[in-house]
């Protein structure tokens, strides 16, 4: 007899347990819980294609000549700013040089990660040689020096490097503003107008700054 109605509990509590476990996979399936999940990720997946897709769109060809541009000629400028830190007399020159030497180099990284980024080509410096000393790609390009004044600035020292320095900057300077300045106009991509903005007030200050030196301001 007891073995009886223990079977009889038994097959009763196994019953309970089956229609309960049936009842909670009702529940999480009628509450939405799945289906607003898979939502979910769908709508995340739709997101993060949309924002690739606007971000792969959101520059143009002004915005890559920019950055092709801008690589180079800031290339030249750090070279140059290089070499004022054992040849320059002037404490001003060697502090001004170090300041565009600290403001450029990070632009020339910013600038590659878009390049990279967009599958453009990125200009590096020939196999060993400093950033600025090929200036064959920069021909042309607004404010650059060509060879012959890369090698006269090389050879020269103390007042006459700083005469010559700030001289060749004041052009580089005012040919990168000139650069950036089409670029605030005609570009697309938002970080790149940003950095055309703060090279046309840093440099435009710095332009101010080194014709005082020159006895010009």
């Amino acid at each position: 007899m007891t073995s009886t109605r223990s079977l009889i509990r038994r097959a009763a509590l196994g019953t309970a347990a089956v229609t309960a476990a049936l009842v909670l996979a009702a529940c999480g399936s009628d509450d939405g819980s799945s289906d607003s999940g898979s939502g979910s990720g769908s709508a995340a997946k739709d997101s993060a294609s949309a924002s690739t897709e606007v971000t792969a769109e959101a520059h143009n060809d002004q915005d890559v000549s920019f950055a092709q541009g801008m690589i180079p000629h800031h290339q030249q400028a750090t070279q140059m700013a290089r070499m004022a830190e054992s040849r320059a007399s002037s404490s001003e020159v060697k502090d001004l040089a170090a300041r565009i030497e600290k403001a450029q180099d990070p632009e020339i990284k910013t600038m590659s990660g878009w390049l990279k980024a967009w599958g453009e080509e990125v200009q590096e410096p020939m196999p060993g040689m400093d950033h600025g000393m090929d200036h064959s790609s920069g021909s042309g390009m607004a404010g650059m020096m060509d060879q012959e004044d890369m090698d006269e600035l090389m050879k020269a020292s103390g007042k006459g490097f700083d005469s010559m320095f700030l001289t060749m900057m004041v052009e580089h300077h005012e040919g990168a503003v000139e650069m950036a300045t089409t670029e605030k106009e005609k570009g697309r991509y938002g970080p790149a107008k940003k950095v055309a903005e703060d090279i046309i007030t840093t440099q435009n200050a710095e332009i101010e700054e080194m014709n005082k030196l020159l006895g010009k301001g």
